[in-house]
C-alpha cells in the first residue's frame, strides 16, 4: 500500500476544500481501513508510508487492520513515480514474486478484485485497474520494470495511457480490470456512497 500519515492538511487536500482538514483526513482514514479489510488474508502487506517521520503513526493506526504482519517502509523522496518504483524494486528484492501496488482510497477494491487481479497475472505480465478519473486504482506486475513509472503526467488524466504506452514499449501482456473510482471531493463521495457509506 502506497500511503500517506492521516495527517489533517496532508491528506484528502481537494476534499477538504470541501468538508475541512479534519473531516477530510477523517474520511482518508476510514477509507483506507475499509480498503485494508479487502486484502485477501494470505497475502503479505508492506506499507510504503509518508512522511518519514510517521512510522510509529502508520504501526500503530494500520497493525490491526491488516493482515499478517505487515510491514511498514517509509517511502524515498522524489515524485510519485521514483517512489512507486522504488517501492516496487523493495518488495522484489525482499522476495515477493509478484507486487500489488494500490493507494487508499478507493472504496470498490473488494476481495473479489483482488483475486481477479491475481488470477489476470497468471496469463499475463502487468495487471491494472484502472480509475474514473484516468489514472489507476492497483497496478500489479512479476518483474521489475521501471519505466513504467517514468516520463508519466502524474496526477493527470493521461496516467492510464502513458503507463499504457510504456508497457506497449516493453512489449508486455496486459490485463485491463473493470473501472473503479477513486473518492477526491465531496462529488465522488456522493457517488461512492453505497459502497463507502460514512457519517463522519
Amino acid at each position: 500500500m502506497i500511503l500517506k500519515a492521516p495527517r489533517p492538511g496532508t491528506v484528502k487536500t481537494r476534499l477538504a476544500e470541501e468538508v475541512g482538514a479534519e473531516r477530510a483526513a477523517a474520511i482518508y482514514r476510514a477509507l483506507v481501513e475499509h480498503q485494508a479489510k479487502a486484502i485477501p488474508v494470505s497475502w503479505h502487506v508492506s506499507v510504503h508510508f509518508t512522511p518519514t517521520d510517521a512510522a510509529e503513526e502508520m504501526e500503530m493506526w494500520l497493525a490491526s487492520h491488516l493482515p499478517g504482519n505487515a510491514r511498514f517502509v517509509p517511502q524515498c523522496e522524489g515524485d510519485l513515480g521514483r517512489r512507486l518504483g522504488t517501492a516496487v524494486e523493495a518488495e522484489f528484492h525482499a522476495g515477493a514474486q509478484r507486487v500489488f501496488l494500490i493507494g487508499g482510497d478507493c472504496p470498490g477494491i473488494s476481495r473479489d478484485y483482488f483475486g481477479e487481479a491475481d488470477e489476470a497475472l497468471n496469463e499475463s505480465d502487468l495487471v491494472i485497474g484502472p480509475a474514473h478519473d484516468g489514472g489507476y486504482v492497483l497496478l500489479g506486475l512479476k518483474s521489475q520494470r521501471p519505466s513504467l513509472f517514468e516520463n508519466i503526467a502524474w496526477s493527470t488524466p493521461a496516467v492510464l495511457d502513458q503507463t499504457l504506452a510504456a508497457a506497449r514499449a516493453l512489449l508486455l501482456r496486459v490485463r485491463l480490470l473493470p473501472i473503479l473510482e477513486d473518492i477526491d471531493d465531496a462529488k465522488s463521495l456522493a457517488r461512492q456512497s453505497a459502497l463507502f457509506p460514512i457519517g463522519l
